[in-house]
């Protein structure tokens, strides 16, 4: 068994607000966890509405599947284009 991690530094340059910011975090979040089933939370930027930082856990029989599975997250945030990658930090254990 293997937990993977995965944490994304994003740019929302389209929000002009805390309360449009949130919306797109939320609808984000919402979307990965019933598509891919990991758990994902906000980690970060929590007060600044043109930034988010957001870590999704999951678990794998093994490192290639997990990998997979991020790979797919990935995909799945670029895709979705309310949101810029600035960075990404993956582990898996």
């Amino acid at each position: 068994m293997v937990i993977g991690v995965e944490t994304w530094d994003l740019s929302l340059r389209e929000c002009r607000s805390l309360k449009e910011k949130r919306r797109v975090v939320k609808s984000l979040k919402e979307r990965m966890q019933q598509r891919f089933r990991v758990s994902v939370a906000e980690t970060g930027h929590q007060d600044t509405w043109t930034r988010a930082q957001l870590t999704a856990a999951l678990v794998a029989a093994d490192a290639g599947q997990a990998d997979s599975m991020m790979d797919a997250l990935d995909s799945f945030v670029e895709r979705d284009g309310r949101a810029i990658i600035t960075g990404v930090h993956r582990s898996h254990r």
